[in-house]
């Protein structure tokens, strides 16, 4: 049979490639495929499809048996649906200062989910129970949002990672104040990756009731889920993300994709080489005079600090973005599909600018 033809036509050099983000990658092969599979034929909207119930029995084999995944569209959607989940409207979410949800997401917990965050600063992008303290007080205090949630992220913003153990102890002390406990995993396959665990170590074994689970970043064309693991900590998840304009009507195409990542081993192929390729370049960069690293690379991204003038000379070659530049912080993001030389290619352009 002949494809069928399109007039559409590549309006981009396939070859160039960056360090800005992992959402500058394309879609894994593999998910395309799978993309394809689903079309064809009818199926009932709204999360009625034989795509999304068999995507509830693989959600059960990562993160327990009581599970239940909610597709939505974006990160920024989990997030917000997921802590509308397990709050009040009087609520607030203790959070790194340096969170997704505090620092990358337009307000859109507070303008649209009308929570409160309650920020904390960290060294490293990890909260602790002792730095959960600073926020967690005045429950009875109704001049002051009350403090229900804890919200991490796994891997953090500064690409580093929690251990099980430290998540355990996290749960335990919110738990212990009556709090609920979300994840924001929109890179969560890295931080299993790196650890070497199934994702149930830090999720639904330690006590983490509702998580964001990340698809786009690694490998999906589009959506992410809220999955839902302590049932008694939510209310009304449907209601809430048609209110949130989370709802896909065709969502066996965001569910396939999940599927296609989480049946088997491909969000762990995938993340495994995008960590080994930010291992690769921070050892490149590192040996480079000038250049600091300046956090443990656990995961995918590596961040440096570099004169300020040879990051723009650099950027011109490859796409990345300052962390704070201010101060000279660069990010530096890996995605499965980046190659010994993209990292190769960049860490000699990077030297080669350095030496200017």
């Amino acid at each position: 049979m002949n494809p069928p033809r399109t007039d559409a036509r590549r309006h981009h050099d396939p070859e160039v490639r960056g360090f800005a983000s992992d959402n500058y990658a394309g879609v894994h092969p593999e998910v395309l495929a799978a993309l394809a599979l689903a079309n064809g034929g009818h199926q009932v909207a709204y999360g009625e499809d034989d795509y999304t119930e068999n995507l509830q029995r693989i959600i059960r084999s990562h993160f327990g048996a009581t599970a239940e995944a909610f597709p939505v569209f974006n990160g920024t959607g989990a997030n917000v649906v997921a802590l509308q989940a397990v709050t009040d409207r009087w609520g607030a979410v203790i959070c790194a200062e340096s969170a997704h949800i505090n620092v990358d997401e337009c307000g859109a917990p507070e303008r649209i989910g009308g929570l409160k965050l309650l920020t904390v600063p960290t060294p490293d992008g990890k909260l602790t129970p002792e730095l959960i303290d600073r926020q967690a007080y005045g429950w009875e205090d109704e001049h002051r949002a009350m403090p229900q949630v804890v919200s991490i992220t796994q891997s953090t913003e500064l690409g580093t990672l929690y251990t099980p153990d430290e998540i355990r102890a996290i749960c335990e002390h919110a738990h212990a104040h009556g709090m609920k406990v979300h994840l924001d995993g929109s890179r969560i396959a890295n931080a299993a990756a790196s650890l070497d665990v199934p994702m149930r170590t830090f999720t639904d074994a330690v006590g983490v009731d509702i998580l964001s689970l990340g698809g786009t970043k690694n490998g999906a064309m589009f959506g992410e889920a809220v999955v839902v693991i302590n049932q008694d900590a939510v209310r009304r998840m449907k209601h809430l993300r048609k209110l949130s304009m989370q709802l896909a009507s065709k969502m066996r195409f965001v569910s396939v994709q999940l599927e296609a990542l989480l049946a088997r081993d491909l969000w762990l192929r995938n993340a495994r080489h995008s960590n080994e390729m930010a291992q690769r370049l921070a050892e490149g960069v590192r040996a480079v005079h000038g250049v600091e690293v300046l956090y443990p690379v656990q995961a995918n991204g590596v961040f440096a600090r570099l004169p300020h003038e040879v990051s723009e000379r650099l950027q011109k070659k490859f796409r990345f973005y300052f962390w704070d530049e201010a101060a000279g912080v660069v990010r530096w993001m890996c995605s499965f599909d980046t190659t010994e030389d993209d990292v190769d290619r960049f860490v000699a352009a990077l030297k080669e600018e350095m030496a200017c």
